[in-house]
């Protein structure tokens, strides 16, 4: 069915109908809801190149990835949050530009888009502290939204975060109430500015009950199964850690890794807390988790950011809206007591490093 087959069954002008599914203001809203009806009722599908030409809108929303993150697109964090985002676009009759470009192209990728007029706005993803792309943004003049926070960024900006530096504390208290006081931090890349918020809280934590933190028990690496592993390895070959925190379940594979092959259990004789992201592929174990984690979905930031930055579009002007989603702590088989200490020796023969031959 087309446009005009459409505005007959209703008994309107096309342009009327054309104007309804547009979402024009000068539409009344009973009129609207009777078209968009109508037009789920007939399966009728808008002509999208008909849609830009007359809004001058591209209909697209802009990812831009360089290449020194090109392992983003085989994340799965990555790919649960453009799965996310993707839902709500394609529910918006919008469609996904994602480029990946040379580290030293990414600053005329945007300008690339904005010019070009292929996109209506972007999302930026992994923010630094100080991100130089935020004011390129504003230079530019496109519609944009963080997928996170940028510490030290003295712009206005509009954001969705996860609450990284109460997630993190929460979790060391966890770890504290349970008796562990030598706690390692297996952190993402702390340029990242959500790794400098998850490092915060465990300071933090770590400081309210009197404890200095120990740079030999604190790690910045990219989050990898093969990172987690040798970070693990190596501060229980050196600090003796009874419990981790770890930046994700892809890292929490390595520090497993590392603790089993000392013939130790986890969650007995060392305890591991990650950050679960609630990922479609990557499930924490089945209806009892595999690890304690600190929970928040990607998939559903996706939803919510692509959500913020259509409406920032549609309204323009508007003051930048922010979005802190919370984290849940999540029990699962990972943590326990802290193991005793061997009175007669002083040491924890639970956390020696033995490696199996």
């Amino acid at each position: 069915m087309n446009l005009k087959e459409l505005a007959t069954k209703l008994g309107l002008s096309p342009t009327t109908v054309s104007r309804a599914l547009n979402g024009y203001p000068e539409v009344n809203e009973a009129t609207r809801e009777r078209v968009m009806a109508a037009a789920k009722r007939h399966n009728y599908r808008p002509n999208t190149r008909a849609i830009r030409l007359a809004t001058g809108r591209a209909l697209a929303i802009g990812h831009v990835i360089p290449l020194a993150t090109r392992h983003e697109i085989v994340n799965p964090i990555f790919a649960d949050f453009i799965a996310g985002a993707g839902e709500t676009y394609s529910r918006n009759g919008y469609d996904m530009i994602l480029s990946v470009v040379p580290d030293d192209a990414e600053e005329q990728a945007y300008r690339d888009l904005k010019s070009r007029g292929t996109a209506d706005g972007v999302i930026l993803h992994a923010p630094r502290m100080n991100d130089p792309r935020i004011p390129l943004l504003h230079e530019i003049g496109i519609p944009f939204l963080v997928h996170g926070r940028a510490t030290g960024t003295e712009l206005p900006y509009p954001w969705v975060d996860v609450n990284n530096r109460r997630a993190f504390q929460r979790a060391t208290e966890f770890l504290l109430d349970l008796g562990h006081t030598r706690i390692g931090l297996v952190n993402g890349l702390e340029f990242m500015d959500f790794a400098i918020r998850r490092r915060t809280g465990y300071v933090d934590a770590l400081a309210a009950r009197g404890i200095s933190p120990d740079p030999r028990l604190m790690s910045s690496d990219e989050m990898t199964e093969v990172s987690g592993y040798r970070a693990a390895s190596a501060m229980l070959d050196s600090a003796s850690p009874t419990a981790f925190l770890v930046a994700s379940m892809i890292s929490g594979m390595g520090v497993r890794r590392a603790i089993e092959e000392r013939g130790l259990k986890m969650g007995r004789d060392v305890s591991v807390i990650i950050h679960d992201d609630d990922l479609s592929y990557l499930k924490n174990g089945g209806d009892v988790p595999i690890f304690t984690a600190t929970r928040s979905s990607v998939r559903d930031a996706g939803r919510i950011a692509a959500e913020m930055l259509l409406g920032i579009i549609a309204n323009p002007g508007e003051a930048p809206d922010h979005r802190l989603l919370e984290a849940e702590l999540i029990i699962g088989q990972s943590t326990g007591p802290a193991p005793r200490p061997d009175t007669t020796s002083g040491a924890t023969p639970q956390t020696t490093p033995v490696k199996v031959q």
